[in-house]
């Protein structure tokens, strides 16, 4: 499955009332980590058509950030079933998003 574009408008729709499993990338475009681990989330969702790959920008996105606590960029949560169940900080290895997955 292709990456989707996470704003306030679809969040919830998206992430917290699905029963599908969810990655989100809380990212911003001056990130270089960020940067780095786009190619990466990029293989995920090609990898793994059972997860959605949705990419939040917290720049435009502030009130979400915010609401989810997000002082460190890249932060990754997966939701299931429209609960967190894991948060990442940093850039880590694929492997360690798989595992939470």
């Amino acid at each position: 499955m292709a990456e989707i574009n996470l704003t306030a408008q679809n969040f919830d729709q998206e992430v917290l009332h699905t029963d599908k499993t969810v990655l989100v990338d809380f990212w911003a475009t001056w990130c270089g980590p960020c940067r780095m681990l786009a190619p990466t989330l990029v293989e995920i969702a090609a990898e793994r058509p059972d997860v959605t790959v949705g990419k939040l920008n917290v720049d435009d996105e502030r009130a979400l950030a915010m609401r989810y606590g997000i002082q460190s960029i890249p932060t990754v949560m997966i939701f299931k079933g429209g609960k967190r169940t894991a948060e990442l900080i940093g850039l880590r290895p694929k492997e360690d998003y798989l595992a939470k997955l």
